[in-house]
């Protein structure tokens, strides 16, 4: 039996696991890390300290394992989108990694949609210009600190810098520098008079060659072997953007199947032989399979939402959990279960970390009462979070069928009542995938293909992926989600004016 590693650099953990060839996960390690907030809308992290955190977990999966590292056979990779990853000529970070929640290179954004760059734009790369792409924060390393660009020689994004650092060998790769809008989606390369519509052509030359997911883009070093413990020489498949490794993990391998991903970021996602160019989805990018495009309409609007509402406001119930030996999650399932929807008229906007409506729209709670206490917020965060799922699926929608259903992963699908309002408000069946790393897992496929041990994704899908459950949705609460998303939207409406006042 061989084994294979994958290593997932998301919002706020950096994660190794281990799978057997049929998928099974036989340890997970997961360190989390720093995120430095030097101010308000810059989210930022040490790339050194970054490199040390996933050479931990690697050796902590390893040791939890108990398997001869020997019989690890391949090592790929996944991570978050967007973002900027910096590396100079000798070696080291040029400058802090950026993470997809940063903003700010919001005024970039609203400039290029006022001056027409926008649209001369997404004819080369289908996509709309977020602030947290490469783009925009090289536009603004650019003018602020241009001594950065100087500098650099290589643009990662996160998991090529840490393959990097495990092979010394320098590639970008497909998923992710598709999804930044550096790569023409006609032409399947770079272009240079798409950099020159934000003024980057400078950065040309600091773009590595590019990889499919499943290449090999170099093998473990001896000096990485020691601080991870993988075995030196072993193949380092490209990995991709965690976005196209979860949908793998979860079986997306045709256009006729729809996923979600509830994490940091609400992901939804389905993949087309052909890009969706009439501008109502916001990313098109190139899927891990080749000749498939993923259809995309994302956030970072979804469970780390009530991340942040366990670790503000339940200290006291985490502890208590932790005290009794369960889990603060249990707590927050039963609080939300007991309260129905009808019953429960706030308003949660769960924009804490981003928005998929207005660059500099916050997080909010309308309806707030002295009545109300910590479950009825709590109830309104759950609903809110599948309220901004649900807007990103409707605009998917317009260009396909309905799915049979909709296949979830992420810390949403951990909780059948969270599930159950996936399905209520969709009015969709869900498929909750089994529960483990997918991310890691997407990785651990690719890793798979590049050592030889699936013939492609298809096969290695047919083999590692499975499902746990499928929750059915509700008809009897169709109305009553109906009404309280139009609700939701509303509020959305009516504070659009009021952000601007809120930049800093």
């Amino acid at each position: 039996m061989k084994y294979l590693m994958g290593i997932d650099n998301g919002g706020t953990f950096s994660k190794a696991a281990l799978f057997d060839e049929d998928g099974k996960q036989i340890s997970v390690a997961s360190v989390p890390t720093v995120t430095i907030t030097p101010k308000p809308g810059y989210t930022e992290r040490d790339m050194e300290e970054l490199w040390r955190v996933n050479a931990k977990a690697v050796r902590q999966a390893i040791e939890k394992s108990g398997i001869d590292p020997a019989q690890i056979a391949g090592v790929s990779f996944s991570g978050h989108g967007k973002g900027l990853y910096l590396v100079g000529a000798d070696g080291t970070p040029a400058y802090n990694g950026i993470l997809s929640t940063d903003a700010r290179a919001w005024e970039y954004v609203e400039k290029w949609a006022a001056d027409g760059t926008k649209d001369k734009v997404y004819e080369k790369s289908f996509q709309e210009i977020l602030a947290c792409q490469p783009v925009s924060i090289l536009a603004w390393l650019r003018d602020n600190e241009p001594e950065v660009l100087e500098r650099t020689k290589y643009i990662f994004a996160v998991k090529d810098y840490i393959r990097y650092k495990l092979t010394g060998e320098a590639y970008a790769e497909y998923t992710d520098f598709s999804g930044g809008n550096l790569i023409n989606l006609t032409t399947h390369d770079y272009d240079c008079e798409l950099l020159g519509y934000f003024g980057l052509e400078g950065v040309y030359g600091k773009l590595p060659p590019l990889k499919y997911a499943a290449d090999i883009c170099g093998y473990v070093t001896d000096e990485a072997s020691k601080v991870t413990g993988l075995p030196a020489g072993i193949p380092a498949a490209a990995g991709m953007f965690d976005v196209n490794a979860c949908g793998i993990a979860s079986g997306l391998s045709d256009g006729e199947q729809m996923c979600m991903i509830a994490g940091t970021w609400s992901i939804n996602e389905f993949i087309s032989k052909e890009p969706v160019t009439n501008g109502t989805v916001a990313l098109n990018s190139m899927f891990c399979i080749p000749g498939y495009y993923l259809i995309e309409e994302s956030s970072p609007t979804s469970a780390g939402n009530m991340e942040w509402f366990i670790r503000n406001l339940m200290s006291y119930e985490k502890e208590e959990a932790k005290q009794k030996g369960g889990s603060v999650y249990d707590i927050t399932n039963q609080w939300v279960e007991e309260i129905e929807p009808q019953d429960n008229n706030l308003i949660f906007l769960p924009f804490l970390n981003g928005s998929n409506e207005d660059a500099l729209a916050k997080g909010t709670f309308v309806g707030l009462t002295a009545y109300h206490n910590k479950r009825y917020m709590l109830r309104a965060v759950y609903e809110g979070i599948v309220f901004s799922h649900y807007t990103h699926v409707r605009k998917l929608l317009v260009n396909r069928e309905k799915p049979k259903s909709i296949r979830l992963s992420g810390g949403a699908a951990n909780s059948d009542v969270w599930v159950q309002i996936f399905a209520d408000v969709l009015q969709i069946p869900v498929d909750v995938i089994e529960d483990k790393e997918i991310g890691a897992q997407g990785a651990a496929i690719a890793a798979g293909i590049a050592a030889g041990i699936y013939k492609d994704y298809k096969t290695a899908i047919e083999r590692t992926v499975k499902i746990s459950k499928t929750i059915m949705p509700r008809q009897e609460y169709k109305e009553i989600y109906e009404e309280k998303y139009e609700t939701y939207r509303e509020v959305i409406k009516g504070l659009s004016p009021v952000w601007k006042r809120f930049k800093n």
